[in-house]
């Protein structure tokens, strides 16, 4: 039984469209989980189907399950526990009870200018996220249509307070809401305030290891290429030659089943670390190619890019992605049990990669699931329910399909595309977890 000074943690997901008894029944299965712990800190996550209703389900959440803070976003799916409920009626709670942890939440209204990369700033932003020496993870969940996503990572890179040993302390981890496609449509909660636009977060500091994993979901094809001439977003010139030019003969070069894979898009990898030798597929920023331009030759891509970088072209591949994250999970499985864990996977994913259901959701939970012994459940002949199963045997999991995510990536995090990133919950131990 954990003890009074341990992290709990609870999930719990309703698919009930009428979105107050939506709440109550996650709320209510929540706090049978933490029996009788105190709610430190909910996250929820909600579909489009709720958005109109976010006060309502603040509100809602504060007077059933009495969390100290809570904090949510919208999207297009949400999960919990093993379930990835996609494009219906869904809302997912993640509550924490968090001993000796300091929660500090935030909106983008503490803000300094992202662009700027004066020290000052970062001094300002560390100060409104709650940044500190201790910090074990800062989450943010933010409006892609009214934030500047790709600064916002490198400047909450930048804020984060360093140790006695130099290092920076608490990596960055979350997601863009996913439930509109155009502005205004998306909403976020904080306590008791709720926007259309902007960013909400959390910092969690204290007693507490956040591990993470970010597993992507696809495949290099074709050889590393160089950029010799980019502007902006544009990428002009691989190798001398005109980037349209290159990749087409990529595309020529492909075989039958990686052609077929290009019907959800076709990607581009940016090498992270250009001082290696060889890349493998954890080194890879990946961004969609979003069009090109037969006059010039370029090509357009969904970041900022420069002369000098590695590239490769990729595309979505559902074994790639499986494998992929199957190895991470198994790297984690060597710690201790987590408590919890938030997973933040890209609305790509799910059934229009895989052909199963509830694939990350699935892969996580059976990862940190206690297997239990049929005979350990019940008598011979007796029926073995969900209420007969021993406390920690399901892996309380929450989440939800982002249009971004953002995770960690050695010393420094950043915005992905198509990758699932997972956060594990642990007590603090005088050993990092990873």
């Amino acid at each position: 039984m954990p003890g009074p000074h341990d992290i709990r943690i609870a999930s719990a997901l309703s698919a009930q469209p009428e979105t107050t008894s939506a709440v109550d029944a996650a709320c209510e299965d929540c706090i049978a989980q933490l029996g009788g712990a105190g709610c430190d800190l909910a996250m929820v996550f909600f579909s489009s189907h709720h958005v109109e209703q976010a006060q309502g389900i603040s509100a809602r959440v504060a007077e059933v399950l009495r969390p100290a803070h809570r904090i949510g976003v919208s999207a297009e799916s949400v999960l919990a526990g093993g379930i990835e409920l996609e494009r219906a009626p869904g809302i997912s709670i993640l509550a924490m009870s968090l001993p000796d942890v300091r929660v500090t939440t935030f909106t983008s209204d503490s803000f300094p200018p992202l662009e700027a990369k004066e020290p000052e700033h970062a001094v300002v932003l560390a100060g409104g996220i709650g940044a500190a020496e201790d910090s074990a993870a800062t989450f943010v969940f933010a409006d892609p249509f009214s934030i500047p996503t790709l600064a916002l990572v490198p400047a909450l890179n930048r804020a984060r307070r360093r140790g006695a040993d130099g290092k920076p302390r608490g990596f960055v981890l979350g997601g863009l809401a996913s439930a509109a496609k155009a502005p205004g449509g998306n909403a976020f909660f904080l306590n008791r305030r709720t926007e259309r636009f902007g960013a909400v977060g959390v910092t969690l500091s204290g007693a507490i290891e956040v591990s993470s994993i970010v597993s992507q979901g696809c495949r290099a094809v074709g050889a590393p290429l160089v950029i010799t001439r980019a502007k902006n977003n544009l990428i002009l010139q691989l190798g001398g030659r005109p980037a349209r030019e290159v990749m087409k003969d990529v595309v020529m070069q492909m075989t039958p089943a990686e052609r077929g894979a290009l019907s959800t898009g076709l990607f581009l990898g940016r090498v992270i670390n250009e001082y290696k030798d060889r890349f493998g597929r954890s080194d890879f920023l990946i961004r969609a190619v979003t069009g090109e331009d037969p006059a010039s030759g370029a090509i357009a891509i969904g970041d900022f890019v420069r002369a000098g970088q590695t590239v490769q072209f990729h595309v979505r591949d559902s074994q790639t992605a499986s494998q992929d994250l199957a190895l991470l999970l198994d790297s984690q499985r060597l710690y201790e049990r987590p408590a919890g864990g938030l997973l933040i996977t890209c609305n790509g994913r799910g059934t229009r990669l895989f052909s199963e259901k509830n694939h990350d959701a699935g892969a996580v939970s059976r990862a940190f699931g206690q297997v239990v012994a049929g005979e350990q459940l019940a008598k011979p002949g007796a029926m073995i329910t969900s209420s007969s199963m021993p406390a920690g045997a399901s892996f309380p999991l929450g989440g939800f399909f982002a249009a971004g995510e953002i995770g960690p990536v050695g010393s420094e995090s950043y915005l992905h595309a198509n990758s699932a990133c997972l956060a594990l919950f642990r007590a603090k131990t005088t050993t990092q977890a990873g």
